[in-house]
């Protein structure tokens, strides 16, 4: 079966084992990369496509009748129009639970450096106030500890759930969203209630036409003006402008985000203002720790042994 990995640039850094991959799909071909307008060229004459964020869209999968798989290094797989699969007998596959750890630890490494200031404690000693102090110990930004706290998550799958996991070893009280467009939950809140409540809300829930835009100016207003917003799920689940103006005027506490709408950000994306206080923005690497990079090849390559011998492993159609 002839392979092509089209953006293998987006999960490697020349880091990771391709051994399990190539035994899997001898002769593949690997792009680092792959713009959008050379998607349908670079498909052209292969059985199996893999991709992680390139979009395979309805013309390319019309133009390749030999097409027969479409694996993906992700979970998502809003970049390929699966109606358009399914009506051509390709079988499309993901990747679940690749990333539990990277993820979970990427929210806490965020929480942390903002209820620490670390930023900010690192630029006063680089400025040398701490020099010029006349005491051991500086310590002009509030300092906050997590036990005792409430963390609220929205979105308790795999992700969610691990993150809760983490918070109670911290001591803090997690508190669950329902879920945002669907029926409530016993043991769970509305999320309009939740937000008075929590010292930090996690997103960990789908992009859908429930959850789009679900964090914004009004949201905002109703949390904690010391709370701490994180998000590693989806950008568009953030007015991004409404976050930026609450930190600006001191309506939260700090938000940790890892995910924007558009990515990459325009220069002017509000998010990217350096006069926006106690903000994290990282380039979209909760889930790229090494370990989990490696578990995206490994997986996928079981997906196509599991594909070749007649399996259904990961199949989302």
């Amino acid at each position: 079966m002839r392979a092509v990995f089209l953006d293998f640039g987006t999960v490697s850094s020349g880091d990771l084992d391709t051994g399990p991959l190539e035994r899997a799909a001898p002769g593949i071909v690997f792009h680092d990369q792959t713009p959008q307008a050379e998607v349908p060229p670079r498909v052209a004459g292969f059985e199996a496509v893999f991709a992680n964020k390139s979009v395979i869209d309805g013309a390319t999968i019309a133009a390749n009748p030999q097409l027969r798989l479409i694996a993906l290094t992700a979970t998502g797989v809003d970049n390929v129009d699966l109606a358009a699969a399914r009506k051509a007998g390709i079988a499309v596959c993901n990747l679940r639970g690749y990333c539990t750890q990277s993820v979970a630890q990427h929210v806490f490494a965020m929480l942390l450096a903002l209820t620490h200031r670390l930023a900010d404690y690192h630029a006063l000693v680089a400025s040398g106030r701490w020099q010029k102090a006349g005491q051991f110990s500086v310590f002009p930004y509030p300092i906050r500890e997590l036990q005792g706290r409430i963390f609220g998550i929205v979105g308790l799958g795999t992700l969610g759930r691990a993150v809760a996991e983490t918070a109670r070893a911290f001591g803090m009280q997690v508190e669950v969203a329902n879920r945002p467009g669907g029926a409530a939950t016993p043991g769970r809140t509305d999320l309009g209630e939740l937000l008075p409540l929590v010292d930090v809300l996690s997103l960990h829930c789908p992009l859908t036409d429930a959850t789009r835009g679900l964090i914004g100016a009004q949201q905002l207003r109703h949390m904690k003006p010391d709370a701490v917003l994180i998000n590693t799920a989806r950008g568009a689940l953030v007015d991004a402008r409404a976050l930026a103006e609450a930190l600006k005027n001191h309506r939260l506490g700090g938000a940790g985000i890892d995910v924007l709408e558009r990515e990459p950000p325009p220069a002017d994306h509000p998010l990217l203002d350096p006069a926006v206080p106690n903000l994290i923005v990282t380039p979209h690497i909760a889930w790229a720790a090494r370990e989990a990079r490696q578990r995206c090849i490994d997986e996928l390559a079981l997906n196509v042994v599991s594909f070749l011998s007649g399996g259904r492993s990961n199949r989302v159609c």
